[in-house]
């Protein structure tokens, strides 16, 4: 009879252990799908979907990843965690802005590249013509929508290779206020639990 509820007592904390563990899972997964679709994602114009998927997996790091409880030093299991935290987040961030950092200058000014970018818009439209050599002057309209499509494109592309050089920056901008505000906010939330308990 004194056997049973310590098997009771053990089973609850070992169910405990793996509902830590299986909640902290979907941070994880959350890691690795923003790895490898920053990668997939880079590759060519920003599209508004990247700003979908990087909501998405910003939801999922706040609603499921928990960090450890705070504690003091340099080397400690929370500010390893907490780091890994914040460039996650920063990262989510880097992917749900940069479809607006390429078409807002307003919020991504880029001196001189938008000009430049424009230029290569304008290159595009001339190989687009030059493509169809003498049939040119058989439909202007299609010609004209060709070299639209062409000259967009081309400026999409061109903008869209300066924002990827440029997100590192905003994504490691963001998980350093991030980590600030988490790790002060740990900390205030630590101190204030042991003034409670002592």
């Amino acid at each position: 009879m004194d056997d049973r509820p310590g098997h009771q007592e053990a089973r609850p904390s070992a169910a405990g252990g793996a509902d830590r563990e299986s909640a902290g899972q979907p941070g994880v997964i959350g890691i690795g799908l923003a790895a490898v679709l920053t990668f997939a994602l880079a590759q060519g114009s920003w599209q508004w979907f990247a700003t979908f998927i990087g909501v998405t997996l910003l939801a999922v790091m706040l609603a499921f990843q928990r960090r450890a409880e705070w504690t003091p030093g340099l080397r400690s299991a929370y500010l390893r965690g907490l780091i890994a935290y914040a460039l996650v987040v920063g990262l989510c961030v880097a992917i749900a802005l940069a479809p607006l950092l390429q078409r807002q200058a307003w919020l991504f000014p880029m001196p001189g590249t938008r000009g430049e970018c424009a230029l290569m818009g304008r290159y595009a439209a001339l190989q687009a013509q030059s493509a169809l050599g003498n049939l040119a002057g058989g439909d202007g309209a299609a010609l004209a929508f060709a070299q639209q499509v062409q000259a967009r494109k081309a400026v999409a592309e061109c903008l869209s290779a300066t924002t990827t050089l440029w997100l590192p920056l905003y994504g490691l901008g963001a998980a350093i206020l991030v980590g600030a505000v988490a790790w002060f906010r740990d900390r205030a939330r630590a101190r204030h639990g042991a003034a409670v308990g002592s």
